[in-house]
């Protein structure tokens, strides 16, 4: 499972040839371009948290995904995302990819990129250096065993997100030296508060405008969510934007109008 760490890349097809390719959805948003990321060249992404995100051009966007799997919202997520054929990261919490291993897979078998959000979800900041790598340990194997049934000594996928952004320097910099590429996010839905799904699209498109793009935080475990996505890909696809699938350097996986 463990993969080796090299040079920033960046795999690019022409969007139209990808739309053209989604089975069922010529006009389909589709893949843009996949991005390779190296935690050697770059440690952490995310203006919202550090000075530094990815290098993306304007009008690009990384979707992200945080706390699932969950029964049902993860599903619907997963549903729009393969009918528009595009590809997102899975920020999973260890507990419910145990509980929910079948949705973990699901994720990988259509071509996403699933990475780490700790075992249960805690405030790390609030714990100490030993007991919060020990947690962010036990969500690395719960997730890599919901996936591959086993997990080694290094996580599959080298990509990390701090429940609440609540880090640490002496985290970031034991991350770092593991190789893990900790995501924070340029803009997010604010979905953990109580919106309508309308009323969460006006907000996402609006801060999208005023981003011109980005890492853009969602939640796979929220119903307003699951139920605002198809018309968030519809309005990215009609304004122009185009999205990006990040995986780690050394996973030469091309950019595809579908899932596999």
């Amino acid at each position: 499972m463990k993969r080796s760490l090299i040079a920033l890349a960046v795999l690019a097809l022409p969007h139209a040839a990808q739309a053209a390719a989604c089975p069922g959805n010529p006009d389909a948003l589709g893949t843009e371009r996949v991005l390779a990321v190296d935690a050697r060249s770059t440690p952490r992404v995310g203006r919202k948290h550090f000075p530094a995100t990815l290098p993306l051009a304007p009008k690009e966007v990384v979707l992200t995904f945080d706390d699932g799997p969950w029964p049902g919202t993860t599903a619907s997520v997963l549903d729009a995302l393969h009918r528009e054929c595009v590809q997102a990261t899975f920020f999973l919490v260890g507990q419910n990819a145990a509980a929910h291993p079948a949705l973990a897979r699901r994720e990988i078998a259509e071509g996403h990129s699933v990475a780490y959000h700790t075992f249960s979800h805690p405030l790390l900041n609030r714990m100490t250096a030993e007991a919060a790598e020990a947690e962010i340990d036990r969500g690395i194997a719960a997730v890599d065993t919901a996936l591959y049934g086993q997990h080694g000594t290094a996580p599959a996928t080298p990509f990390f997100r701090f429940p609440g952004f609540a880090s640490t320097p002496q985290l970031l910099e034991r991350l770092s030296q593991r190789g893990i590429v900790v995501f924070g996010a340029d803009l997010w839905a604010s979905d953990w508060n109580p919106m309508t799904p309308a009323a969460e699209l006006q907000l996402v498109m609006s801060r999208l405008s005023a981003q011109g793009g980005g890492i853009l935080l969602l939640h796979d475990t929220k119903a307003q969510t699951a139920a605002m996505l198809p018309a968030l890909l519809r309005e990215l696809k009609k304004q122009g934007y185009r999205i990006v699938h990040v995986v780690p350097a050394g996973e030469q996986r091309p950019a595809r109008g579908g899932p596999s």
